[in-house]
């Protein structure tokens, strides 16, 4: 039977968090330079959080460091309430006369929506609470 020490677990952790960054970093920049949806204000700010984070954990990858996990949560944290905000605004719950948004782009602007409810918006929320999730773990078990 093979087992995994702990380093190998938090490795794990770690490469499934950047596997994340790298996928979210990359479908973003697919939507702006490919698809040409141009991104609102509130995307920017999650994009400030998620692009860094492709370069940092791979540093804490090679060779295994889990101290990363205390630089790389602060980014996935304000990513998080800034992609949950935004949330709310797609949806809605937050009228449109406290929206931050300039006015060429719109927060609530519905590009795509994957089986009539996945948004970008949702996607970019689902993607930070998965990588706040797994550097939470990895930093309280060491």
């Amino acid at each position: 039977m093979l087992t995994q020490t702990k380093a190998e677990r938090d490795w794990n952790l770690l490469f499934a968090c950047w596997l994340i960054a790298s996928v979210s970093a990359l479908g973003s920049l697919f939507f702006s330079q490919v698809m040409d949806f141009a991104p609102c204000v509130l995307c920017w700010y999650q994009r400030i959080a998620i692009f860094p984070l492709v370069l940092m954990l791979p540093v804490g990858l090679f060779p295994f460091d889990a101290k990363v996990a205390k630089f790389a949560l602060p980014l996935t944290i304000a990513g998080l309430l800034t992609a949950a905000y935004h949330n709310l605004l797609y949806t809605g719950l937050i009228p449109k006369s406290i929206q931050p948004c300039s006015p060429g782009v719109s927060c609530t602007e519905k590009y795509i929506e994957l089986f009539g409810f996945v948004s970008i918006p949702l996607l970019s929320l689902l993607a930070l609470a998965a990588m706040t999730t797994l550097l939470m773990i990895v930093k309280r078990r060491n």
